[in-house]
Parts: C-alpha cells; structure tokens; sequence
C-alpha cells in the first residue's frame, strides 16, 4: 500500500512528516484567536480493537481536507470483524469520534468495539440482543460503539453529546457509548 520514491522514502512516511510537523505547530496557531483560522487546523483519531489487536493513531484531516489513504485505512481498521467486510466509513462519524475524544482531554486510545457491522452480523447479534436495532446505523458505516479505561460512560455520552451532531446512546452495564452521525438523539440501554 505504500509507494516508495527512489531515495527509500515511502509516501506514507512522507505524509507522517508532515502530521508530525502539524501536530508541533498546531498549538502556536490556536492562541492566534482565530487570527489564521485554519492554520494548522488538523483532526485526529486514535482508537485500537480488542477483536483484532489493531491500532491506529492517525491524523485524517488536514487544512479543510480529508486524506483518502487515511480514510480507507480507517475503512478497513473499522470493518466488521466477524467477517471482514468492509464499507466506506462516513467521515462524519469519524469527525464525532475525534471532536468527543479532544473535548476529553485524553491521551489514551478508544476502545472500538463495533465498527460497521454487516446486515448478517446485525442480524446476529439482533438475536441474542434487544438492544440492537433492526436498521442499525453501523450497517451503513455510520457508527461505532466505544470505551475509554479512563472515563466513564457518563463523561464520554456527556462529552460526545456537546457536539450536537448524531447519536449518542449510552451503555452502563455494558461500559460503552455508541456514537453515530444519523439524527440528533440520546438513550440508555
């Protein structure tokens, strides 16, 4: 997947530079007070999967822009792991997931439990639980359920739902918090 230049560089390693070299200049331009708005302006996600011991700690979004490679790197790292389907993950998602994990304040990675799920994993898990719907969101690859060891599922919902931008149901007994870009909304299950 990553293309090497002549010198050994590879593409990928290019791009890291380059977050990298964001990621340091970032906070100089956020004290700007809107000075540069969108100077520096960069979105990252860092989750990890206790299904398939994957990790990915990446920056997707760049000075207005997503970065395709990153985005089907998400798709991938998101798929539905019963059956390794993938889909096109929506970024809008992955945009909830980043603006809650910033508002936390946290270094520490998501747990990501449920990426997309496949109508024959939705199904599934449909019979052996009430609690997931029929036309679930994670089926079109706009959802994921998510846990963080050091905050609890109230700091998270609480956290995810100040950006007013999707679903946040809330999993106590269960430890986790399902996030989606669909409609305005909160539960408990």
């Amino acid at each position: 997947m990553a293309m090497t230049t002549s010198n050994g560089i590879t593409r990928r390693g290019l791009l890291g530079v380059f977050a990298a070299t964001a990621v340091i200049a970032a906070p100089t331009y956020s004290n700007a007070f809107g000075l540069l708005k969108g100077a520096g302006d960069i979105r990252r996600v860092k989750m990890y999967s206790g299904r398939t011991g994957e990790s990915i700690d990446t920056i997707y979004w760049i000075e207005g822009e997503y970065i395709p490679e990153v985005l089907k790197e998400m798709n991938h790292f998101m798929r539905d792991w019963r059956n390794d389907k993938v889909v096109t993950i929506d970024a809008r998602n992955i945009d909830i997931i980043a603006a809650t994990h910033r508002l936390l304040d946290v270094n520490e990675p998501y747990m990501l439990l449920s990426g997309y799920r496949s109508p024959e994993t939705n199904a599934m898990l449909r019979s052996h639980s009430r609690g997931v719907a029929r036309n679930s969101l994670h089926m079109k690859g706009q959802a994921a359920d998510l846990r963080l060891k050091s905050r609890s599922v109230k700091q998270i919902s609480r956290a995810a739902e100040t950006c007013s931008a999707g679903g946040v149901g809330h999993y106590y007994g269960s430890n986790f918090v399902h996030m989606d870009c669909g409609p305005i909304r909160t539960w408990g299950g």
